[in-house]
């Protein structure tokens, strides 16, 4: 089901410049967006935009899933944290392009996510890849530092310092920083103590809410 919507959104996204990677590519017409979708929204998964999977949280559109990913340029054997599992999908692509040997640890603030994206995650056969934690992913995940890869789907008000501490030589932090309302897509490259940092665009993502991002207050 939906394998002909799938090849359509992956065409769509090669088309018009915003996935450039073959492997991405593969792995985005491999892992199906609509089993990380409630029911009700699944005939919506290959609209290339964001959906809302509950809780205030929505799974991001695909062009910025892509692009994150080409940014992020994660590669087999890869040990990658994630920062706001969602619904699961943004991980298991990464775990497709980490194979056979890497290993991606990703980290959900809220509990009923998390245990929806690990069961999602362990039902299609990416459990051997991906481990789903729940915790204030704000402070990192430091029992498994460090990272060859770090990934933050929701906006800081700054690079959170741990990320930055757990980031492994010439390895890559992604991570949307700004305001609440919009914000500048920060890559962060470590060489040895030095941390190289570029903007890539601006984005809007939902608060990155904890110890080192938003606190969890309503907006005025």
């Amino acid at each position: 089901m939906y394998e002909e919507e799938r090849r359509q959104l992956v065409h769509r996204l090669k088309r018009f410049g915003y996935v450039k990677s073959e492997k991405i590519l593969q792995a985005m017409e491999k892992v199906p967006r609509h089993e990380f979708l409630p029911l009700e929204a699944r005939s919506h998964a290959y609209v290339d935009s964001p959906i809302p999977i509950g809780l205030g949280q929505t799974i991001s559109a695909p062009h910025m899933i892509g692009i994150m990913l080409e940014a992020l340029d994660p590669q087999p054997g890869n040990k990658v944290l994630e920062i706001g599992a969602g619904s699961g999908y943004h991980a298991a692509l990464m775990g497709e392009l980490v194979r056979p040997n890497g290993k991606v640890y990703t980290v959900e603030r809220l509990e009923a996510l998390g245990l929806q994206a690990r069961e999602t995650i362990n039902r299609l056969g990416f459990g051997d890849v991906v481990e789903v934690s729940i915790a204030d992913g704000s402070a990192g995940l430091a029992e498994h530092a460090p990272y060859d890869r770090i990934t933050v789907a929701a906006a800081a008000p700054a690079v959170p310092r741990p990320l930055e501490e757990q980031l492994a030589d010439n390895g890559r932090l992604l991570v949307p920083v700004g305001d609440r309302g919009y914000q500048d897509l920060i890559l962060v490259v470590r060489r040895g103590d030095h941390l190289e940092r570029s903007e890539l665009g601006g984005v809007v993502f939902v608060p990155l809410i904890g110890q080192h991002g938003y606190d969890n207050s309503p907006l005025p």
